[in-house]
């Protein structure tokens, strides 16, 4: 009878010893393009009620004569009645990588169904990419 009580508890023990838990090491990623968006749009919706409510429907870009990038977004209410935004640009090397240059959010109040321009400048000439962002105003 104790044979048979020992010989299932160490059956018991092995079988958790075997099939344990991870312990230790590194782990691969997950989802990595999931939330990406940032990275390969030039305009991005930081909320759902932006997505629904603004499209961007171009961004000039040039460079000036200092080296730094400027660009003119041109935003678009899409809804029937006035509404607020805050709109900010995020500017990134030739790589796709922030180079620290990243526009304050500012106001934008647009009108019914109405068009406006937003001009951002980078502090900067390493400036090449960049994501214009815009969320509800808060």
């Amino acid at each position: 009878m104790k044979i048979l009580r020992l010989s299932i508890c160490t059956a018991l023990v092995a079988s958790a010893v075997l099939t344990g838990c991870h312990t230790g090491g590194a782990y691969t990623p997950r989802n990595t393009q999931r939330y990406a968006v940032e990275n390969d749009e030039p305009f991005v919706a930081m909320s759902s009620g932006v997505q629904r409510s603004v499209t961007c429907s171009g961004i000039q870009q040039r460079v000036r004569e200092d080296g730094r990038l400027e660009l003119v977004a041109n935003l678009r209410n899409r809804e029937a009645r006035r509404i607020q935004i805050q709109v900010s640009c995020v500017f990134k090397d030739e790589n796709g990588f922030p180079t620290g240059d990243e526009t304050p959010w500012q106001d934008l109040i647009l009108t019914e169904r109405a068009q406006e321009g937003v001009k951002f400048v980078s502090m900067n000439e390493k400036a090449r990419k960049y994501t214009v962002r815009a969320r509800e105003a808060r």
